[in-house]
């Protein structure tokens, strides 16, 4: 199994990291390749099962949206053909049709799902999440400058118990087309849910792979559930 990982030198914040790091200790006999600027994506080669993204700077993300758009076409084929894309905090806004920012300019994405995003420099929303995806339960965290608007008819990744969704009033939160998934959600999103840790690893054809500290990650997110789920507690 390949799992790429995209300009790990930028897309490092809040430590979300974690997400690959956690990935090596579940996968220990996959192969992980680190793709920074300037580097010819391995996925355009074809032979990886995973491509990840993780939150970068707005300079950063507009340098990553550059760098990734000669290669829309082959990470549309990609997405068609079923690999699986896991794309974190902003980096799902690579996945839209384009970034507008606030003095009205737009950059342009890969236009992956029908949707684009915009920003709001002077407004950082902080804030707890939970919702679901399919049947398991998604806990997570929020800090973003921006919102994304999707068209009628786009699939999310988790419908919204608390907090919010891709912006105020959208009643989900992140993108699925076929096994690419966009989300906002921090955290990092792997060790924080391994239901859902469980759920990819045998999407990626390792049913038998137990995502790692299984026992004490499950403990830790079952407490996150209870306080979560409790309406005492302010998410936002």
């Amino acid at each position: 199994m390949k799992i790429e990982v995209l300009f790990p030198e930028a897309g490092n914040l809040f430590g979300d990291t974690a997400n690959i790091k956690y990935l090596r200790l579940c996968l220990p006999e996959a192969e992980f390749v680190y793709t920074g600027f300037g580097d010819v994506p391995a996925f355009a080669e074809g032979g990886v099962d995973l491509i990840y993204s993780g939150p970068m700077t707005e300079s950063k993300q507009e340098a990553a949206a550059a760098a990734l758009l000669p290669y829309s076409g082959r990470i549309r084929e990609l997405v068609e053909a079923g690999i699986h894309f896991l794309f974190t905090g902003n980096s799902l806004e690579l996945l839209g049709h384009y970034i507008e920012a606030e003095d009205g300019g737009r950059i342009s994405a890969l236009g992956i799902a029908d949707f684009y995003s915009r920003r709001f420099m002077d407004k950082r929303y902080n804030g707890f999440f939970l919702g679901a995806s399919g049947d398991v339960e998604i806990t997570g965290f929020n800090s973003r400058f921006s919102h994304s608007y999707p068209a009628a008819g786009v699939e999310g990744f988790a419908s919204v118990k608390r907090g919010i969704g891709l912006n105020e009033t959208c009643a989900f939160e992140g993108v699925r087309v076929n096994n690419c998934i966009g989300t906002y959600l921090l955290g990092p999103l792997l060790p924080l849910n391994p239901p859902f840790a469980a759920r990819l690893l045998a999407s990626l054809g390792a049913p038998d792979a137990r995502p790692a500290f299984y026992d004490a990650a499950m403990e830790a997110y079952s407490k996150r559930l209870g306080e979560f789920r409790d309406r005492r507690l302010k998410l936002d």
